[in-house]
């Protein structure tokens, strides 16, 4: 089964854009911009977390510390015996308590995955707030999360895939909605 590409919704200028705009909103929500701690969520977050935190220091002359941060042994589809072999999260040396965290990832969709990294962080510490910035919001909730900063709401089907390309991992970057596409067999 492959994946059919139905429309690029994004190229690079659009998410460079997007990237400046939830920066910005980021920047006059939070009025102490020394309080907060960014937080990429893996794979893709990783990638946007550094952009954010580079756009905050060329506009705010401020270098905002970040982490990345692999929600995997907090995922709640994994089993038993998975959670096992997957270890806990990493102490890391920037201090969460009492601090504000912005939490990045490139596409909600369920929210499960968000879930997971509230757990992750928790662990860490006790943040004063958890803010949410998302590239893409897809729709299809199962839990009551909503995100604070959104690059674009997208709505899809269940059958649509958002796909999100960055150049660090991609070669390029775009947002794609894609749909499985099964290949019949020819005789």
């Amino acid at each position: 089964m492959t994946n059919k590409v139905k429309a690029r919704v994004m190229d690079n200028g659009k998410i460079r854009r997007t990237l400046v705009r939830m920066a910005t909103e980021m920047a006059e929500r939070n009025r102490d911009l020394k309080n907060i701690v960014l937080v990429g969520i893996k794979t893709r977050g990783i990638y946007l977390v550094k952009r954010i935190a580079e756009i905050l220091k060329q506009a705010e002359g401020l270098e905002i510390p970040y982490f990345t941060l692999d929600i995997t042994p907090y995922r709640d589809d994994l089993k038993a015996s998975q959670k096992k072999k997957a270890s806990r999260v990493n102490p890391i040396k920037i201090k969460i308590d009492g601090r504000d965290v912005l939490l990045i990832d490139d596409v909600l969709f369920t929210g499960r995955t968000i879930r997971a990294a509230m757990e992750a962080i928790f662990d860490l510490g006790r943040p004063r707030t958890i803010q949410l910035a998302v590239l893409i919001d897809r729709g299809h909730r199962e839990l009551p999360i909503r995100p604070d900063y959104v690059g674009r709401l997208l709505p899809t089907s269940r059958r649509e895939r958002v796909e999100v390309r960055l150049k660090e991992i991609d070669e390029t970057d775009e947002v794609l909605i894609t749909e499985p596409q099964v290949k019949l067999n020819q005789k």
